[in-house]
């Protein structure tokens, strides 16, 4: 099947070299063999667009056809017989300083260009902007790939609250953090730098660039988890042991702690049969039978304020979650110039943001 893979991105070069030259009947015919090969979304994409536009894509979508190759004689033969490869893909000087600035970086905090007191929000932002910038199916300069590596790993350590101070306390202890370059062997991602960008974009490139680490650790560590042999039972329990543990203190622990005396859930649920609004901002929220006995006065007062806390922090959470699913959307159709993902993000709601607009504005009206 690996076999497979590689002759159908070789017809996929083929076919947007042809496109290129202006040849969009022989870009088909490698395109629809590609896909026999080995389905990839790259090839479905570009043969849809074929039939769409009956050429190359409206708006150069370059990150589909980024190589330009000479013009080639139409073979009288079969279709496999080996045809010249096409050039290297193009990039700009721009590109490959940008690369070169990577490389040279001695710390995560240079990489992802930003201070050491950055906040979250700023991490995230460089993140966003930078791996768009340097993705191998973007940026086709030499040593893109390792300058993406780079990067995703930089942010997974300090978007890690525990692993950022472990290098800040090793930043301080050894003025060069990282003498053999940026990938510090000491503070390695816990996610591949391709499934941290799916979590931020959505899985926004072609699934033909997973194999772009053919020949880096990614690759490795998926074939090593495949040959591993498979371990005994004994192993298998010494494994989940300490899960069960952590279930087992978990439990104990819920005997012996006292419930909260109100649920912010929407609808009844054990020991919460009855439902309350906050004489403030009219938050429902469910209570036990006795409530009404047992809190009153200044500890009733107390306790609503408490529940409206909670309620607008739950409010932020989501409105933060709502906002990051629209934006990845945005970045995705603006990125593949898909109107119809651009309406439909255009058209989401956000109901917790609006919620949460509403309540400050009364809070402060």
């Amino acid at each position: 099947m690996e076999v497979n893979r590689d002759e159908a991105e070789r017809c996929i070069d083929i076919a947007t070299a042809a496109l290129s030259n202006e040849q969009p009947e022989k870009a088909q015919r490698f395109l629809e063999k590609a896909q026999r090969l080995f389905p990839t979304e790259k090839a479905k994409v570009l043969l849809e667009m074929i039939a769409k536009n009956g050429f190359t894509p409206r708006g150069g979508h370059s990150d589909f056809n980024g190589q330009s190759g000479p013009r080639q004689r139409q073979p009288n033969s079969d279709d496999t017989r080996p045809e010249a490869k096409p050039s290297e893909k193009s990039y700009t000087a721009d590109q490959l300083d940008s690369v070169r600035r990577i490389k040279q970086c001695k710390d995560f905090y240079q990489i992802l260009g930003v201070q050491a007191d950055a906040s979250e929000d700023e991490l995230k932002r460089s993140y966003r902007k930078l791996a768009l910038k340097f993705h191998p199916d973007k940026n086709h300069a030499p040593g893109a790939t390792e300058a993406f590596k780079a990067i995703g790993n930089a942010y997974a350590v300090l978007s890690n609250a525990s692993k950022r101070r472990q290098y800040d306390q090793c930043s301080e202890e050894k003025k060069n953090p990282s003498s053999s370059g940026p990938e510090n062997e000491n503070f390695e991602a816990d996610i591949s730098p391709e499934d941290l960008f799916n979590m931020f974009f959505g899985g926004g490139y072609p699934s033909s660039s997973a194999s772009m680490y053919a020949n880096g650790r990614m690759r490795n560590q998926r074939r090593d988890r495949r040959e591993r042999p498979r371990e005994g039972g004994f192993a298998l329990f010494v494994q989940v042991m300490p899960i069960l543990i952590l279930v087992i203190v978990s439990a104990l622990s819920q005997i012996m702690v006292n419930s909260p005396p109100y649920s912010l859930s929407y609808r009844p649920s054990a020991g919460y049969t009855q439902k309350r609004l906050t004489m403030s901002l009219k938050v429902p929220y469910y209570v036990g039978e006795h409530f009404s006995r047992e809190i009153t006065g200044l500890n009733l007062k107390n306790l609503e304020r408490t529940v409206e806390d909670d309620f607008i922090s739950n409010l932020r959470n989501n409105c933060w979650k709502e906002k990051q699913q629209k934006e990845g959307m945005l970045y995705r159709a603006r990125y593949f110039g898909d109107n119809d993902l651009y309406q439909r993000a255009q058209r989401a709601r956000t109901p917790s943001c609006a919620k949460l607009s509403e309540i400050t504005a009364s809070l402060h009206g």
